[in-house]
């Protein structure tokens, strides 16, 4: 059957001239041949995310397509502005794609909202809401290396689509011929029949605006004279992040320069993702040579955030994503609750593989935490909940340990713009009272115990790499363990029974150990990977270390 569909493309007059020279390349290579079209990119409510290339199983217009005339029926279906959003970052081929999308949306008789230039997945969310769309798209794969792309969908809210709509726009997909299933007229064509259009002015202001309404202690980065190294890892956040940082005071920025402009090829980081040293090692190198009080580091859709922070011997730390959760969490309860800023009864929400270190947090300052499954939409979810009784004033601050992070309910997705401009604002205050981002953080610690959090990732690429994971994941279902390394297990959450977590379902397993700890097991949405998150609580560092490593060591044979 596959052989059948390569053969049907190599036959077939592409419009890409990328795609004929790999086709031909692979003739006679059975296994590249399967890899490519055995099966197809799967859609779900992260959208698709693959390899650029030919095939069923490759992210190329053919299959953006596909895909967008997919969603196009449902949008048909859905009454509202029959309007689509659309963004792009900087990876290889996501204008093409952005554009290749417009047009099947136009041929279907829906209105687009395209930027005229890349920008963040922040910016998508919120022209999602503010055109009043029935969808979005943001044309991206996050922090993949640089020969992936992908493609995501956003329902009116501004959140990531749900499961219900992700499985109708699936099921219509499926009933789409790749090659010339979808309706399409060219960009040029959309514009002219004035069914495309560019984002406007209003809409960049109102999103610039809702952004800087989120500072806790406004005024306070213009006097405060933070000397900052950033860089937007060539991806989309340079304007943005540098547009509201000098809008709120912040003038001693130094930009990375090999990292400053919009390059798909990520040529000096081959992992573009702020969680690894790798990422932000140019912007360490600057800010050792000048001085800098912090090192920020955006992905390239800009939806997260890593920092590194100056120490008192002049050295510098790279900061968690637990750890800055909790920091920006400490940060903005004490300043609204300051400044009498903090709203009645106020939420703060994280994911459930997050650190435990912020419930502690949350509870000191009597504010409801609200632990949802992972994915950044069940944190929109909540903030959607609230909205619907009028509420949506009480949602503060919410946080995934994978550096994303929210304050307000303007989008619905992480912005690492509004968190670069808080961890600015926050640095600026600790070093206007003598302190620092690393002195707070040591008194976190010393207040409430020094927790640790570490993700272990175990990789299973190719085509069985499905299967080994699942069986993996019924393996510990079927013979759960009764202990691991040494501590008992004292409660196992499945989080597959709905019925035990008043949650949705998951294919997550949570174990309680005896003395506190926890070990959290769950196969990555958009990876080929299963990741294993520890949490460890200990007198100090040494201690919580010592426990994780006999934790991960225990767990290697099973998931090997």
């Amino acid at each position: 059957m596959y052989r059948k569909e390569y053969e049907r493309w190599l036959s077939y007059d592409l419009e890409d001239n990328d795609l004929n020279p790999e086709l031909s390349s692979i003739q006679g290579d059975d296994d590249a041949i399967k890899e490519r079209f055995a099966i197809s990119l799967s859609f779900g409510t992260a959208g698709l995310r693959g390899v650029l290339g030919a095939g069923t199983n490759r992210m190329n217009i053919y299959v953006v397509r596909q895909a967008t005339q997919g969603l196009a029926n449902w949008v048909k279906t859905q009454g509202g502005s029959q309007t689509v959003a659309i963004s792009y970052d900087s990876r290889l081929k996501s204008d093409i794609f952005a554009k290749e999308a417009a047009g099947v949306l136009a041929a279907n008789g829906i209105m687009v909202r395209i930027y005229d230039a890349l920008n963040p997945v922040p910016a998508l969310s919120f022209a999602t809401r503010y055109y009043k769309c029935n969808a979005g798209i943001m044309v991206t794969a996050s922090h993949n290396p640089a020969k992936y792309n992908g493609y995501k969908a956003y329902g009116p809210d501004g959140c990531q689509m749900t499961d219900d709509a992700a499985a109708i726009v699936y099921d219509e997909i499926q009933k789409i011929d790749v090659l010339g299933g979808a309706k399409y007229v060219s960009f040029a064509a959309g514009v002219e029949a004035g069914l495309i259009r560019f984002v406007g002015d209003d809409c960049r202001k109102a999103f610039f605006e809702a952004i800087e309404a989120k500072q806790v202690r406004p005024g306070m980065c213009a006097t405060a004279g933070l000397k900052l190294v950033y860089s937007p890892l060539n991806g989309s956040g340079l304007v943005p992040v540098t547009t509201v940082l000098r809008h709120i005071g912040i003038s001693d920025i130094t930009i990375v320069p090999e990292q400053e402009y919009p390059n798909g090829y990520f040529t000096t980081c081959s992992y573009p993702n702020p969680e690894i040293l790798a990422a932000l090692e140019k912007g360490l190198e600057l800010a050792k040579e000048t001085g800098a009080d912090l090192m920020l580091a955006t992905d390239p859709d800009a939806d997260r955030v890593g920092i590194a922070m100056k120490c008192p011997d002049g050295s510098y730390e790279l900061v968690s994503g637990n750890e800055m959760g909790v920091l920006l969490l400490d940060y903005i309860c004490a300043g609204r609750i300051e400044k009498g800023t903090m709203p009645a009864n106020p939420v703060t929400v994280k994911s459930l593989v997050s650190t435990p270190l912020a419930d502690a947090v949350a509870a000191h300052y009597g504010i409801e935490m609200r632990n949802v499954l992972t994915g950044f939409k069940w944190i929109g979810d909540q903030i959607a909940r609230l909205e619907s009784n009028g509420e949506e004033d009480r949602f503060i601050f919410g946080f995934e340990e994978s550096y994303g992070y929210l304050a307000g309910s303007y989008v619905r997705d992480k912005d690492a713009v509004v968190a670069s401009m808080l961890i600015c604002e926050m640095a600026a205050y600790y070093r206007s009272i003598g302190s620092s981002i690393k002195q707070r953080l040591e008194e976190i610690y010393a207040e409430y115990g020094r927790y640790l959090n570490k993700v272990d990732s175990f990789e299973f690429p190719g085509l069985s790499g499905m299967d080994k994971m699942a069986g993996i994941m019924q393996g510990l279902r079927d013979n759960p363990p009764a202990e691991i390394g040494g501590y008992k297990v004292v409660k196992a959450t499945d989080y597959k029974k709905t019925e035990e977590t008043g949650l949705p379902s998951a294919n997550v397993l949570v174990y309680g150990l005896e003395g506190g700890a926890t070990v959290i097991v769950r196969p990555s949405g958009t990876e080929p990977k299963i990741k294993t998150y520890f949490t460890t609580l200990g007198k100090d560092l040494a201690e919580a270390q010592a426990q994780k490593d006999r934790l991960a060591d225990s767990l290697k044979p099973i998931l090997a």
